[in-house]
């Protein structure tokens, strides 16, 4: 598109063209040389835009002109196809209309041929028919009677099946009430049969009942005498027994205090030996003490035997146990891997998502960010224009009081409005920024929930900081007014 032309210079142009004496209501020869410059700048900026706009249409003016080479060129061999083609319908409507010609004599033959063929099968039918027709009477006279017949024979059967179906009803009435009789009879003299064999049955349990009770009590009684005799004969040997003890023990007596007269005068000779005992003792103590050592370290040394043998059994024990423990252990190891490789799988693709979708939200608010930008520079400057050429115009127009309030007043009401929507779209840049922001941290704590360092990503995110907008830590609709 050509470029546009803004709506005051465009003005000012015009003017001059109208009158070249005349710039901003000023002659030439009146202006300054600051005012001169200025109008000879305008004068260079509008020569250079129109000298784009000549370009511009001068390149219409080329491709609109390639296009109608190209359509002249395409429309000359579409009408030459179009000649071709005329000329291959002439031909063909030629060889068409010979065909019709060879297929219309054709046509007339084969129409002679039918009508002879016609009348010939129009004769030979209508003999047929009447034929036919006298055959037809003969047989549906004949069908007749034969009706009539079947239909006395019928009616006959009908009256017979009536008959026959009365009887039968009569004669299947009397056999039910027969066959109910008889069954009735015969349940009731099955429960009576079964009623006797159930009281025979019972007086032969009963009678089975009371004899195994009279076995069994006359075995009780028959092993508490023989428990009572053995009782009777225990007790009376356990009493000869003690009373042989006693004797002996009388008898023992004696002969222990004769022996202990005896141990005295021995104790006396052994006193004496053991005082030289004593003496070879003292001797002896060192290789005693030795051999006890010796004794004790082969003790500890059987035990020690004695435990390593019970804990290499226990070991033993342990080892089956551990080593089933261990193919326990593999097989929980193969499904945990399995199970892990499938959630390293799912991981990432969710990463692959995850990052796509971080990228994707990345882009959008980076752009949507740029927008609101530059629509903030283009008011911001717009804002700047439209002060300065107020403030040419009233300064220029001199005017009165209060039509400079109330120009002033209408004046204030825009900017407020322009202010407000500044500010409204500077708290949307924040709220884009804060939404951001959010999701970085939330992918962040993902990710690490997930056990994936953030260094892997490979980019580092940015965070959005807006100049003169504090954001906080709060949902994303909840973003700080600028201070």
């Amino acid at each position: 598109m050509p470029p546009k032309k803004k709506g005051g210079k465009k003005k000012v142009s015009a003017k001059g063209k109208k009158s070249p004496g005349l710039v901003d209501g000023l002659s030439t020869e009146d202006m300054s040389k600051d005012q001169l410059e200025e109008h000879i700048v305008r004068l260079r900026e509008e020569l250079d835009r129109e000298r784009e706009e000549r370009n511009y249409f001068q390149l219409e003016r080329d491709k609109i002109h390639t296009f109608w080479e190209i359509t002249r060129r395409q429309l000359e061999d579409k009408k030459s196809e179009l000649r071709n083609k005329d000329r291959e319908m002439e031909e063909a409507e030629e060889r068409h209309q010979v065909e019709i010609k060879v297929y219309k004599q054709k046509v007339k033959h084969l129409l002679y041929e039918h009508q002879s063929n016609l009348s010939e099968l129009k004769a030979e039918g209508s003999v047929a028919m009447k034929l036919a027709h006298q055959d037809h009477h003969t047989q549906e006279s004949l069908l007749s009677k034969d009706m009539r017949s079947l239909r006395v024979e019928l009616k006959e059967q009908e009256l017979a099946n009536e008959m026959v179906l009365k009887n039968l009803k009569m004669k299947q009435d009397e056999e039910r009430t027969q066959q109910r009789s008889d069954f009735e009879r015969q349940v009731k003299e099955i429960e009576n049969k079964y009623e006797k064999k159930m009281r025979v049955l019972r007086d032969e349990l009963d009678l089975r009942r009371k004899t195994e009770i009279h076995e069994v009590e006359e075995r009780k009684n028959g092993q508490i005498n023989t428990l009572m005799k053995n009782h009777e004969k225990a007790f009376s040997d356990i009493k000869n027994y003690y009373n042989d003890i006693t004797l002996n023990n009388l008898a023992l007596i004696n002969s222990l205090k004769e022996q202990m007269e005896d141990m005295r005068k021995k104790e006396d000779r052994l006193e004496k030996e053991a005082a030289d005992l004593q003496l070879q003792n003292r001797r002896l103590a060192e290789p005693l003490q030795k051999a006890r050592e010796e004794v004790a370290e082969l003790q500890r040394q059987l035990a020690n035997y004695q435990k390593d043998k019970t804990s290499l059994a226990s070991t033993k024990a342990r080892l089956k146990c551990t080593e089933k423990e261990l193919d326990d252990l593999k097989w929980e190891h193969e499904v945990l891997e399995q199970r892990s490789q499938k959630i390293q799988v799912e991981r990432d693709d969710l990463y692959r998502k995850f990052t796509a979708a971080i990228q994707e939200v990345q882009q959008k608010s980076g752009f949507k960010n740029l927008l609101l930008e530059r629509k903030l520079q283009a008011l911001g400057d717009t804002l700047e224009k439209q002060e300065a050429q107020l403030n040419e115009v009233l300064a220029a127009s001199n005017l009165d009081p209060t039509a400079l309030s109330t120009v002033t007043r209408k004046l204030e009401d825009v900017l407020d409005t322009k202010n407000n929507a500044i500010k409204d779209l500077q708290y949307e840049l924040a709220r884009v920024s804060k939404a951001h922001n959010d999701l970085l941290r939330t992918y962040e704590a993902k990710m690490r929930a997930f056990g994936i360092p953030v260094d892997e990503l490979g980019f580092k995110p940015m965070e959005c900081l807006v100049p003169g907008q504090a954001i906080g830590q709060g949902p994303a609709g909840l973003v700080a007014a600028s201070t």
